[in-house]
């Protein structure tokens, strides 16, 4: 048995996320957990930076659980993307001229992705950001209708999934972890249960 699963196999693991992108990472880990999610408005201090985003919405997702929720033998995982373009952040489409808009800006250009993650226990909690930069190529009307009538990336940070269509067409390169612009730094959230 691998050291992490040796580690965690007396443990309650809670992933607080609906994302079946983000419950698909995990289950490849070969760890076994719940979903459980809590709704939290998503907003944040406008004095904070944009690459601190995700890391503190990671962290109020995590304290939406109350302490009588969490047993000394539970950690949760909370996660939270940000797409950054200069240093604007992207947001989630809520329709399709909202989606359209964002592939426009992010078309032509590098931008930086920022997965936040929190892991909370009973006595702890721990949190970090990982950033992947992403390079899309000069994006056609045509290519970027085509992508959100098709796959309605009304979900998703930056209105594109890179492991979608728009990834294989339109993504030029990437500096970093491609697992973190999915929306869950594999390795990193690897090595922070390791040493949690």
């Amino acid at each position: 048995m691998l050291k992490l699963q040796e580690k965690l196999k007396h443990k309650n693991i809670i992933l607080a996320s609906g994302s079946p992108r983000r419950q698909m990472l995990l289950q490849e880990l070969g760890i076994t957990f719940r979903v459980e999610v809590r709704k939290i408005q998503e907003v944040f201090p406008p004095t904070i930076g944009a690459s601190k985003i995700a890391e503190f919405l990671s962290r109020q997702k995590a304290l939406a659980f109350p302490d009588s929720d969490l047993s000394t033998n539970t950690i949760l995982i909370t996660a939270d993307t940000v797409v950054r373009l200069e240093n604007t952040v992207v947001e989630k489409p809520g329709n399709r001229p909202e989606a359209i808009r964002a592939l426009q800006l992010l078309s032509g250009k590098k931008h930086i992705v920022t997965t936040g993650v929190c892991l909370r226990s009973s006595d702890r909690i721990e949190s970090f950001s990982v950033d992947t930069e992403v390079f899309f190529k000069d994006l056609q009307q045509e290519e970027i209708t085509y992508y959100i009538d098709n796959y309605k990336p009304f979900d998703k940070a930056g209105a594109y999934g890179i492991q979608e269509w728009i990834g294989y067409i339109g993504i030029e390169k990437i500096n970093g972890s491609f697992y973190n612009v999915m929306g869950l730094p594999v390795k990193a959230l690897y090595d922070a249960l390791m040493a949690f």
